[in-house]
């Protein structure tokens, strides 16, 4: 196998792990009231309150506001539902770097700034709606471990644009 082809093969495998991971992550924003009850759920049969006490603090109060939220105005959560369709819509962008990695890198280049903007976000925005900065810390992770891959993916993509570019024709290169 050429060098190129296991380059191609390689960005495709980290795309798709890449894609994988968005998809679960926005698809996880549409059970968002079911998910947390079973969160709770877990979290207690494993006796996290004994341990971390704040985390189970502020999961019950996540689920208090969503369960008052869907009892009463379950139209709020109509967000997360575009939350989850943006995730979905910008896995879908990522097939443009599957099919031409070298045309497409904007994409990976997009999802890096993305990523990026995940901090400034959580700093701004987490103390604004009352959210504990140690939560604000899981959301940035999010960007700080979603930049990971895509920064792998641009190096391979890089490596497989000099491999693929033409070297000039000769007599450009005499004169």
């Amino acid at each position: 196998m050429s060098d190129r082809v296991a380059l191609l093969k390689g960005i495709r495998v980290w795309l798709v792990v890449f894609v994988v991971c968005l998809v679960l992550s926005g698809a996880t924003a549409f059970p968002l009231v079911h998910e947390l009850r079973w969160t709770e759920d877990l979290l207690r049969s494993l006796s996290v309150s004994d341990h971390l006490p704040g985390l189970m603090d502020w999961i019950e109060r996540v689920r208090r506001g969503l369960d008052a939220t869907d009892a009463k105005y379950p139209f709020v959560l109509y967000g997360t539902d575009w939350l989850a369709f943006a995730h979905l819509v910008i896995a879908v962008a990522f097939y443009g770097p599957y099919r031409d990695p070298v045309r497409n890198i904007w994409v990976v280049e997009f999802g890096m700034i993305a990523c990026a903007g995940i901090v400034p976000l959580a700093l701004i925005c987490g103390p604004i709606r009352g959210i504990p900065f140690w939560w604000s810390v899981v959301d940035m992770s999010f960007g700080v471990f979603g930049v990971i891959p895509l920064y792998v993916l641009r190096s391979k993509i890089k490596r497989l644009e000099a491999l693929t570019a033409t070297p000039p024709p000769a007599a450009a290169v005499t004169a």
